[in-house]
């Protein structure tokens, strides 16, 4: 198996034809056809259903499909930051991040490495939490961008200063009479719109003080929490640094008093896992500002 069968299956997979596929690829059928069997054979599976139309996955096909696109990716970014090496640029970091995390990040850290290097190129994956260690696990990213709580589990981290939540809310929704703050326990009987990774921490936070969240809607994405509450539909709960992170022309924000709901973004790479000297820098910087 070499990386033009991997490339010639995932046309296919992508295709879901044969003909397509060549097509796709310039070149004639039976070859590409030939080529499929073959790599079915060395692997011993069967990587899709040939139907008289069209062809579907098999599980297994999936599962090649899947690592298939993560080599490639691996590949073609290796390719890249080698002929960067060659030319004399600096290279190419690839960083995982959440979307809660970019204002923090761009806001000093990102904007000041830029300046200090700016022969560097970026390869940017966004995703949640999960995604983003997944992510480094598997090695298509060096460095991640996230925001507690995760698990810091065979992790090297880095952390900003903490920062509170903030409710977010639309005129009809603000009872508060222009203050700037809120008590947690004011959000009782609330219609909340939360991003679904702080729900365990803004439920126990809510049982501590007496009282079960009323969630309207839960989301994977800080700024749908912003453009939902922002729509009226609810109140949002974010960290305060996530506020610009999209329309907020029709909200309120108010800090919400409370220790336990707190967050912080980290920098996090894999422990005992090699780590260049361009993510080295970048960490030193991150950690600085």
């Amino acid at each position: 198996m070499d990386i033009r069968q991997l490339k010639y299956f995932l046309a296919i997979a992508e295709e879901g034809q044969i003909t397509s596929a060549a097509r796709k690829l310039q070149m004639a059928q039976p070859p590409l056809s030939q080529q499929l069997k073959q790599l079915e054979e060395e692997l011993g599976v069967v990587l899709v259903e040939r139907g008289p139309r069209s062809i579907q996955l098999t599980e297994a096909g999936m599962i090649l499909r899947e690592r298939a696109q993560q080599i490639l990716e691996l590949t073609d970014s290796t390719t890249r930051e080698l002929k960067d090496f060659v030319k004399g640029v600096s290279g190419t970091l690839s960083i995982g991040t959440v979307s809660s995390s970019a204002a923090t990040l761009l806001q000093d850290r990102l904007v000041e490495f830029h300046h200090n290097y700016s022969g560097v190129k970026f390869e940017i994956h966004e995703g949640n939490t999960y995604r983003i260690i997944d992510l480094l696990n598997k090695g298509i990213v060096e460095i991640g961008i996230v925001r507690t709580p995760f698990s810091s589990a065979g992790l090297e981290c880095v952390y900003t200063v903490s920062e509170p939540m903030i409710a977010v809310m639309a005129p009809e929704y603000d009872w508060t009479g222009g203050k700037p703050e809120i008590e947690i326990g004011e959000l009782r009987n609330q219609p909340l719109i939360v991003y679904r990774r702080f729900e365990q921490l803004i439920r126990e936070t809510c049982l501590e003080n007496g009282f079960d969240p009323q969630f309207f809607c839960m989301n994977d994405d800080a700024r749908t929490t912003l453009l939902w509450a922002n729509a009226g539909l609810g109140i949002g709960i974010i960290p305060r640094s996530a506020f610009t992170l999209a329309s907020n022309s029709n909200v309120a924000a108010k800090e919400i008093r409370s220790d336990s709901l707190n967050t912080r973004v980290a920098a996090v790479w894999m422990k005992d896992k090699y780590l260049s000297s361009l993510a080295a820098k970048f960490i030193e910087n991150f950690s600085r500002a």
